[in-house]
């Protein structure tokens, strides 16, 4: 093996410390500091004696070239983190530090063209499929979604929505194979990770108007249940009453007043209310003015008109610039 950085450096020591000892020194370690070494742990798996002493060298200890090889791994790293800072705090390390090597091992992807993805996973299991897409991030994802064909994008929403615990060796498998195919090399063992509805929805939010209405259409057909489990957990464009009137504000600060006009041809009263309510007294007027000059607008037109308000709100939430209240959160207290 190469030499060790410093980081895994430490990692070997601690590995090679008795349980008490290494406990003792992951005390004095602040959380960011052991979720660091704790994922060089799992990731220094069966190390050869030589590198092992070369790591303990550089702590001046003592190196007979003897040494056993250190032993690494998730259930190492696990014990010593619940031992040093109780078992939630530690399974809220280990389960970044899963997240981040498991998104990572497909990193590799983040280059290749969407469309192009989406012809390298043509024939592949929906399973599969889902299974690279959950790891990816949201935006690219929405896009390699959209480039499948239907019934292959149904079904692999379906198994994204419905995928459970992925198995090491599973991750690997497909990691590896996806590798090959793009000409690179094989990456390492990679950990678990979970599927469920909630990447999915993201997924969803990414997508235009006409991939998110034909797939929960389709979704639909295939299972009622799920279709209306993912609908819950979409903000539409019906939920800008659940707004409060400053962040309303904020949403609106951006959208021009014409797309504006054509998101509330056939709106509700309660919705007609909440947009001019927080708009300025000048773009009220103007607003009026560019709804009657609109006439007759073709449905589709609403649609996007409505879904460019539904996506700059996503925007915002996921910036952290406005609050959107969920139907199963609790409301604030004042």
């Amino acid at each position: 093996m190469s030499a060790l950085n410093d980081r895994q450096t430490a990692a070997v020591v601690l590995m090679n410390l008795d349980r008490a000892h290494a406990i003792e020194v992951m005390k004095h370690l602040s959380e960011n500091e052991a979720e660091a070494v704790a994922s060089e742990i799992i990731g220094l798996q069966n190390l050869d004696a030589e590198t092992t002493a070369q790591a303990l060298n550089r702590f001046h200890r003592i190196a007979t070239g003897h040494l056993p090889p250190a032993r690494g791994g998730r259930d190492i790293a696990a014990g010593l983190l619940e031992a040093s800072f109780g078992a939630e705090r530690a399974a809220a390390v280990l389960g970044r530090v899963s997240s981040t090597m498991a998104n990572s091992s497909f990193d590799f992807l983040a280059a290749v063209d969407p469309t192009h993805l989406a012809t390298l996973l043509d024939g592949e299991l929906p399973q599969t499929v889902a299974l690279v897409l959950a790891h990816l991030p949201t935006e690219q994802a929405a896009a390699v979604l959209a480039a499948l064909p239907d019934p292959a994008r149904t079904d692999v929403a379906h198994a994204i929505a419905t995928m459970g615990t992925a198995s090491q060796d599973a991750i690997t498998i497909v990691a590896d194979t996806l590798k090959a195919r793009t000409g690179m090399f094989a990456s390492r063992e990679t950990p678990e990770t979970l599927g469920g509805v909630e990447p999915l929805v993201e997924i969803i939010n990414r997508s235009d108007a006409t991939i998110e209405k034909a797939l929960l259409a389709s979704i639909e057909t295939l299972d009622s249940a799920l279709a209306e489990d993912i609908r819950s957990r979409m903000f539409t464009f019906a939920d800008i009453v659940k707004l409060e009137d400053r962040d309303a504000q904020s949403v609106l600060r951006g959208i021009p007043l014409r797309s504006l006009a054509l998101a509330l041809k056939g709106a509700n009263q309660g919705i007609a209310d909440v947009i001019r309510r927080n708009v300025s007294e000048r773009n009220r007027e103007n607003l009026d003015e560019e709804s009657r000059a609109l006439g007759p607008v073709r449905i589709s037109q609403v649609e996007e008109a409505r879904a460019e308000i539904v996506r700059t709100i996503r925007a915002l939430e996921a910036a952290g610039d406005i609050t959107v209240q969920r139907a199963d959160e609790d409301e604030y207290v004042y």
